[in-house]
């Protein structure tokens, strides 16, 4: 991992291409995509949101994504699953919690009219310690439609990331210097 992220690592999956060597990304964000899908991980410190109860912090997250992809109208998102991850499976033993969500969103990508169907697993980590969350978000396109800027690269053969290699990532994040966190 690159820029403020250098005090944490994880196993990214392979076939990434880090995006801050393409194009500008906040400083509290990573993300990375597949070179021959349209996949993304996404890695990003945010606000510790200590009104929201751990259970229910990865729904809240998973809304306010859906927020900022304009998939909020009635059928565009929904949450499938939020399940614990057990901390004695995590390199992040700073975390309070760790949860995995997933859902699935119908998003267009660039504002286009065209719509495509992703399945989002979210990974949640709460550091209330660092008053931060880090959410770890892998988008997995399911059905992408033919007018999408994306139906370029759908069809192209190459092995996509699995749910296995995401929660691999999950697993291995590693703070190496809470310094981080100011």
């Amino acid at each position: 991992m690159s820029n403020c992220f250098r005090a944490l690592s994880a196993a990214i999956p392979p076939s990434s291409t880090d995006i801050s060597t393409l194009r500008e990304i906040p400083d509290n964000q990573e993300v990375f995509a597949h070179a021959h899908t349209d996949q993304s991980i996404i890695v990003e410190l945010l606000e510790y949101q200590s009104q929201v109860a751990d259970q229910d912090a990865a729904s809240y997250h998973f809304e306010d994504i859906a927020g900022s992809n304009k998939a909020l109208e009635p059928g565009a998102f929904q949450v499938t699953n939020v399940v614990p991850l057990p901390k004695s499976e995590l390199s992040l033993s700073q975390c309070s919690s760790g949860w995995l969500l997933t859902g699935t969103e119908s998003v267009s990508k660039f504002n286009e009219e065209a719509r495509n169907t992703v399945t989002i697993h979210l990974g949640l980590f709460r550091l209330p310690q660092f008053s931060t969350d880090i959410l770890v978000t892998f988008n997995d396109p399911q059905s992408i439609s033919l007018n999408s800027s994306s139906a370029s690269s759908a069809g192209m053969y190459s092995e996509p990331w699995t749910v296995q290699d995401f929660q691999r990532l999950l697993q291995s994040l590693t703070l190496h210097d809470p310094g981080l966190f100011g």
